[in-house]
């Protein structure tokens, strides 16, 4: 009989009541939002304006007019924020915080998925030109305008040039080739691809930065611009032109946002934008205190983790909270298996030779693969408040295969793919054909106890096919090391954000070359002749779907991809949860879409404290 963790095994009963009846009793909020205090129903999407009011080209929001001041008191799990530069940010909360502090030339609709201007006011698109026209009168944060000269800077001298996240370049490039870049007029720019595109507007959504305040660092190279912006940066030495200033760092503790009082959006009386005076990240060490922090009044939203959701909806009529259903996980949760089978500098494989043979092994992947009870884990660490997950596309994407079904768990057909490779199995244990203990490294982030029972449960179940499994979690920062830099590991549990609109997003990931290539990482030394032939077609495939221009022509290309990694398993994927989140109810300007969460329009959002707050000054005055 499988082992059930004792933590989980106390809310199995419970979880079990609320599994059937999720879908009735929690609203799935798509479009439309019910403002108590109005009784009037407000459907996003309405599209923002472009007012000019004394020369500045703002963006006129259409939601309700709230009320300025407060604070919004957030958290965020790990050790922080790693970086405060938008170039170089790596993690989930780095590109957060960074987001909040730069914008791109463009955005998405949070409903739609429609490509909205941002510091763009238009944008117009012939044949293989895009036309971008910036917004006139914007400033940055030391008062210095936004001019095409900072578009052309941070393209062609940081994206263009890989530094920092080189994510962006991958995804711009076309069979090796980027775009060209002109400036027409201080306000202009025209980037020009030398094939119709089909993902490149979106990726105009790459954060713009000052070319007075970047250009000194990225001109010393990639190891001083890396450092540039990093938590230790004084805040008010900083520069930028989101919604939100870095005003305080604390490690560990705090980062504390305020907002800025120039930005280029405005509300229906035209009063600048956002509302909030103050808002803060509290650095929360798991999810545990996270909960604790929300029960205690001290966090104001928090993502609702399966077994806390029955709870939650039980206490949420006579709370001061509201629950909303944003769908499936936008992002993807799975194990990387090490491929990698070359060596280091000094002539040494990055990991030990027995292993690398078995995890090239294809049937080796296969049989792991289907050991691994997804049921189980749907039930007994989701809480039933998930779905098991195939596929490199989240269950939410509208490139998602659905012929794609998956399978239970196989125990008997795991020892059979295995037997055909010459592995046994001794008084328990698992030998390979040369007598050699199966034995491997399992990581993770700690800290994300959800990871960490994940891989206790794989651990159990590898263990029914004699396999040896030693699960470690590790700091957040050296299990990115491992992966992308040293790439001293075996198998890692992991997740990444995604688009549900746009796979070649994942170019860095697929693309052999690419930077978060996890299970196969080359360096820019390294040549491509020793791709898998699957690798090779991967290539291919990621090529070509960009230039194919209808959903109808590029959905087969990445339904193609899909099978590739469902057949070859080099990273193992295991269920999506299904977003559900707790959000203060004096918190207004909600619209929660399942594209873009919970509180994706900060600069929109307002507290409700029950007490009138002056005005705020006018954007034209």
């Amino acid at each position: 009989m499988k082992k059930i963790l004792g933590i989980i095994i106390i809310f199995f009963v419970f979880a079990l009541c609320i599994k059937g009846c999720i879908k009735a009793d929690i609203p799935e909020n798509d479009t439309k939002i019910n403002l108590s205090e109005t009784k009037k129903e407000f459907t996003y999407p309405n599209k923002n304006k472009n007012v000019t009011i004394n020369g500045v080209h703002y963006i006129q929001s259409q939601a309700p007019v709230g009320k300025f001041g407060g604070e919004l008191v957030i958290s965020t799990i790990g050790e922080g924020p790693k970086t405060f530069n938008p170039c170089n940010s790596k993690d989930a909360t780095s590109s957060e915080m960074a987001g909040l502090m730069y914008d791109g030339l463009v955005s998405t609709h949070p409903a739609t998925g429609e490509v909205m201007p941002q510091l763009a006011e238009a944008f117009h698109i012939e044949g293989n030109d895009y036309y971008i026209y910036l917004r006139k009168g914007l400033k940055w944060t030391d008062g210095k305008p936004i001019t095409a000269d900072d578009v052309i800077y941070t393209y062609e001298e940081i994206v263009f040039k890989g530094l920092g996240n080189p994510s962006a370049m991958y995804a711009m490039m076309i069979n090796g080739e980027l775009p060209k870049l002109t400036k027409i007029d201080n306000y202009t720019v025209k980037f020009t691809t030398s094939k119709p595109f089909a993902p490149f507007l979106r990726q105009l959504s790459y954060p713009i930065v000052p070319k007075h305040y970047f250009k000194p660092y990225s001109d010393k190279g990639a190891s001083a611009f890396d450092a540039f912006l990093n938590p230790n940066t004084k805040p008010s030495t900083i520069v930028s032109n989101g919604a939100f200033i870095l005003k305080e760092y604390v490690a560990a503790q705090r980062v504390v946002f305020e907002r800025n009082p120039n930005y280029y959006k405005i509300n229906l009386n035209n009063e600048k934008l956002p509302y909030i005076n103050k808002l803060v990240f509290l650095i929360i060490g798991d999810t545990n205190n996270q909960i604790l922090k929300f029960e205690a009044k001290e966090i104001d939203v928090i993502d609702l983790k399966g077994d806390n959701v029955a709870r939650y909806k039980q206490q949420e009529q006579n709370s001061d909270y509201a629950i909303y259903n944003l769908g499936a996980s936008t992002g993807t949760l799975f194990v990387v298996i090490n491929l990698n089978n070359r060596t280091n500098k000094e002539g040494k494989p990055y990991i030990n030779p027995v292993k690398q043979k078995w995890f090239q092994n294809k049937n080796f992947r296969s049989a792991v693969d289907y050991a691994i009870d997804r049921k189980n884990m749907v039930q007994n660490i989701a809480f039933g408040v998930a779905e098991p997950l195939f596929t490199a596309e989240s269950l939410n994407s509208i490139y998602l295969n659905k012929n794609i079904k998956g399978h239970p768990q196989n125990i008997k057909l795991a020892k059979e793919l295995l037997q055909k490779e010459g592995f046994e199995q001794k008084y328990g244990r698992l030998y390979d054909k040369n007598g050699n203990l199966v034995e491997f490294d399992l990581y993770t982030n700690a800290g994300n106890l959800e990871r960490e029972a994940i891989g206790v449960m794989i651990k159990q179940d590898l263990e029914e096919l004699g396999i040896k499994v030693n699960f470690k979690p590790i700091e957040f920062n050296s299990l990115v090391n491992k992966l992308t830099k040293t790439y001293d590991w075996d198998m890692a549990i992991m997740g990444l954000t995604g688009s549900p609109l746009e796979p070649h997003d994942g170019i860095n990931v697929w693309a052999s070359r690419g930077p978060l290539h996890m299970f196969n990482m080359r360096d820019s030394k390294d040549n491509t002749d020793d791709r898998l032939e699957w690798e090779k077609e991967l290539d291919t495939i990621f090529e070509q779907g960009a230039l194919k221009l209808t959903y109808s022509e590029r959905k087969p290309v990445y339904d193609r991809y899909q099978e590739i990694i469902y057949e070859e398993n080099p990273i193992i994927y295991l269920y999506s949860p299904t977003r559900i989140s707790a959000i203060r109810k004096k918190i207004k300007n909600i619209f929660p879409t399942r594209l873009s969460g919970i509180l994706y329009n900060l600069d929109e959002i307002y507290i409700d404290s029950g007490c009138p707050v002056k005005e705020n000054t006018r954007s034209g005055k």
